[in-house]
Formats: C-alpha cells, structure tokens, sequence
C-alpha cells in the first residue's frame, strides 16, 4: 500500500484497501467524499439513519455462495436478495448466503463494510436495477463506521456488474 492511500484512509475513516482500489480505478477524488460514522452502522437501517437518506439509497454489498464460488449481489438497502432469483440467473444448482469467514476471504473486509468494489479477489457480480432509482447511492467504504456516495450506474461498472432483477417481491 502507497504512503499516501495510508495517509488518505486514516484522513477519511475507509479501509486503506479499499482507498487504493479507488485509487488504482482512478476514483481518488471520492476518498474526500466518504463520511465516518462515531458509531458502526452495521446494517443498512443503520447507514440509513446516520446518513438522513432513503434506505432505499444505501447499497447493500452481499455475499452469497453459487454452487460453493463466491458471488457479490449488490442491492438497494430496503430490499432482499431473492436466493431463487439469483440461481436461476447463475444457473447454479444452490445459492446459499456466505459465511463470514467466506466473505473476509474472498473480499479482504468484514460484513457490515463490504464495499461494491476493491475485494482481495474477482468475484462475479450482480447488481439489482431497483438501484437506479436514484441520482446517488451509498455504499460501505470498507468499514462499518465508513460510507461513500456514488451514481448507481457508476457504482455498477466500477464494480464490474451485470444488472438484474433478483430482489424479492411483496404481495
């Protein structure tokens, strides 16, 4: 890691990892635009509510196992990932959630900070639309206690994703 992502991530609260995955994506601009949290929020509510915003606008960055490979859904914070939706998009035989140390490993964060983008490894990623519902969304920066904002379509192609439709349905 460079002085200056150390530097620049202990100035802004984000995970010295993820502050040079924004620097290696040309995006350093963003790292004066992360907001720390006195407290971790480490759901989606959470984020919510510190940031005064929809939950809607918090992008949920979820890890889930496809026939035991690892698979990041990114979805807008008051939905759920529907399991079904998501094998039936994979093709995968069974989709279950990740366990912790399944996505540590795979992301290089802990869960309640994954950010859509600058994991340890290249997973496949899935992007539900219901987050291009909004002009900006925000995504964990690595950490519990940090977010940042971005326009979703962006978000979407830094992170390398497919959209899709694989949120849960009410009745």
């Amino acid at each position: 890691m460079t002085t200056t992502a150390a530097t620049d991530a202990e100035n802004s609260g984000a995970h010295p990892h993820f502050v040079e995955a924004l620097r290696g994506l040309g995006l350093e601009g963003l790292v004066g635009r992360v907001r720390r949290f006195p407290e971790a929020t480490r759901t989606a509510a959470e984020a919510a509510a510190a940031l005064g915003c929809e939950l809607s606008q918090i992008c949920k960055s979820l890890i889930f196992a496809a026939d035991g490979v690892p698979v990041l859904v990114l979805m807008d914070g008051a939905s759920r990932v529907d399991v079904e939706l998501v094998r039936k998009e994979l093709g995968a035989e069974k989709v279950t959630r990740a366990r912790a140390d399944v996505v540590r490993e795979t992301t290089g964060y802990a869960i309640g900070g994954v950010p859509p983008f600058g994991h340890r490894t290249r997973t496949r990623v899935l992007a539900d639309r219901s987050l291009l519902a909004h002009d900006v969304v925000w995504a964990a920066a690595g950490t519990p206690y940090t977010v940042f904002p971005m326009a979703p379509r962006d978000l979407v192609t830094h992170a390398g994703g497919t959209l899709v439709d694989v949120r849960e349905r009410t009745s």
